[in-house]
């Protein structure tokens, strides 16, 4: 049987872990890990009491949390990522799997696009940003892009193939531009969005972490695509 893991990484997200914990189809998913990336509240306590794996990264930034999960999770065939802050709804990843199961692809993106997020659930400049670098991704590697976003699973080894060096919140991107130039089967399917359950965006709730953000998505993109 075909087993999967789903990595939740999380920051200072005690209002909302146990809920997306909780909420989560154990019939698609066989291991629920949560990566504390060094929380000050009750993440990990909240984590653990709903029945995830609760994992330490003391090192700081979205891909070192997403490595960890990767490198406990050694016995899955496919990872899932999910934020831990219940902005997706985590009853959607029998969608995000179905294209991996069926063979049809290495690498499937939840697209808040394709699912008709409501304008307000996302910043202007955020979702201004996210296109941007959909539309790039779209040209340079020609593959049907329409959100970059963190709701995604991918086959461990595809993953394992892909070499990834990014550390903070350029991992995203960096997967998808790296297996694009592998040729890997990238598919994207419908998700929903919705306001976050409780805490702070460390990335997207002010102009300057957005900015930053798209920045750094943007040069990744150029970067593997001139190499």
């Amino acid at each position: 049987m075909t087993k999967v893991a789903l990595i939740i990484p999380a920051l200072n997200e005690a209002a909302a872990i146990a809920s997306v914990v909780q909420q989560v189809p154990r019939e698609h998913v066989q291991r629920i890990i949560v990566v504390d990336n060094g929380s000050t509240d009750a993440t990990a306590a909240n984590a653990r009491a709903a029945g995830a794996e609760v994992v330490l990264q003391t090192a700081r930034g979205y891909g070192n949390a997403c490595w960890a999960g990767y490198a406990i999770a050694n016995d899955a065939d496919i990872l899932a990522f999910l934020d831990g802050d219940g902005s997706f709804d985590p009853g959607e990843i029998a969608r995000v799997l179905a294209p991996l199961h069926n063979d049809s692809a290495d690498l499937v993106l939840g697209s808040r696009e394709l699912g008709g997020t409501p304008v307000s659930a996302l910043l202007p400049h955020q979702r201004l940003g996210n296109r941007i670098v959909a539309a790039l991704v779209r040209r340079l590697y020609r593959i049907s892009v329409t959100d970059v976003g963190p709701f995604r699973a991918i086959r461990r080894s595809t993953l394992a193939s892909l070499h990834m060096t990014e550390h903070t919140y350029g991992w995203t991107t960096e997967m998808v531009v790296k297996a694009a130039r592998q040729h890997a089967r990238i598919v994207e399917v419908p998700i929903s969005y919705r306001d976050r359950l409780g805490g702070e965006s460390k990335v997207s709730g002010t102009l300057r972490g957005t900015v930053l953000t798209g920045y750094r998505m943007l040069t990744l993109t150029l970067k593997h695509a001139w190499r």
